[in-house]
C-alpha cells in the first residue's frame, strides 16, 4: 500500500449523491476489471463491449495497459514494484470513474494477485461493484496470435520479465468471470459481460 507523503490535504466531499448520478445516468458505476496474458483477447473484448454498451445509451470508459503507461503511468517500467505501483494506480483511477457512475473497463495484465486484491479492495471499502474478468487462453495459443510480436522479442531474449515467458502471472482464484477465448467467440464473450452487468442490476435503461 502506497504511504501517505502530503499532509495538510482534507477530503472535500460534494453535494451531488451518487443516487443522483445513478438517476440521471440510469446506470450504477462499476469497473470490470479484464486480466489476463497478453494475446488472451482483454484489450478486443473492452474495446467491443465498449462499443455495444454506448451504441445502448450506456456510459463506459475503457482504460487499457498501453495507452495509460503513455501519460499518467509513463514514468513506469516493468519491475515488479513499478507494475505494483502501475496497477495501484489504475485503481485509484477506476475508483474515481465507477464512483462517478461510468461503467469502467480496465484492460491490464495486472499478473500479480495482491495488486488486483488491492483494487477490489478499494472498490469494496467505497461500496462500488468490482468485477475480476479473468480473461484465460493457453499460452502457446496467446504466443501464436502474438498481435504485438512481444511474444517473439521475449523469446529470442530482447524483452526481460515478460510475463508467462520468464516473469510469472498468478491467475484469478475467486473470479466473478472466468472466459475462455480459446473456446469462445468475441460475441459470446461480449455477451458474458454484458449478462454479469445485467444480473447485478448496474444497467437500468
Amino acid at each position: 500500500m502506497a504511504e501517505q507523503v502530503a499532509t495538510n490535504i482534507t477530503w472535500h466531499d460534494g453535494t451531488v449523491t451518487r443516487q443522483e448520478r445513478q438517476d440521471v445516468l440510469k446506470q450504477k458505476g462499476a469497473t470490470v476489471w479484464f486480466t489476463g496474458l497478453s494475446g488472451s483477447g482483454k484489450s478486443t473484448i473492452a474495446v467491443a463491449l465498449e462499443q455495444v454498451l454506448f451504441q445502448r445509451g450506456h456510459v463506459a470508459y475503457r482504460l487499457d495497459g498501453d495507452n495509460v503507461r503513455m501519460g499518467l503511468n509513463k514514468n513506469l517500467g516493468f519491475s515488479a514494484e513499478d507494475r505494483a505501483e502501475n496497477i495501484r494506480r489504475i485503481g485509484e483511477v477506476c475508483k474515481l470513474f465507477a464512483d462517478g457512475c461510468v461503467i469502467t473497463l480496465s484492460s491490464f495484465i495486472s499478473p500479480y494477485r495482491e495488486d488486483r486484491d488491492l483494487a477490489r479492495q478499494l472498490h469494496v471499502d467505497g461500496e462500488i461493484d468490482f468485477i475480476e474478468c479473468f480473461v484465460d487462453c493457453p499460452l502457446d495459443v496467446a504466443e501464436e496470435r502474438d498481435p504485438k510480436g512481444l511474444y517473439k522479442k521475449a523469446r529470442a531474449g530482447e524483452i526481460k520479465g515478460f510475463t508467462g515467458i520468464d516473469d510469472p502471472y498468478e491467475a484469478p482464484e475467486k473470479a466473478e468471470l472466468h472466459i475462455r477465448t480459446d473456446q469462445l467467440s468475441l460475441e459470446e464473450s461480449v455477451k458474458a459481460v454484458l449478462d454479469c452487468l445485467q444480473e447485478r442490476g448496474l444497467l437500468k435503461g
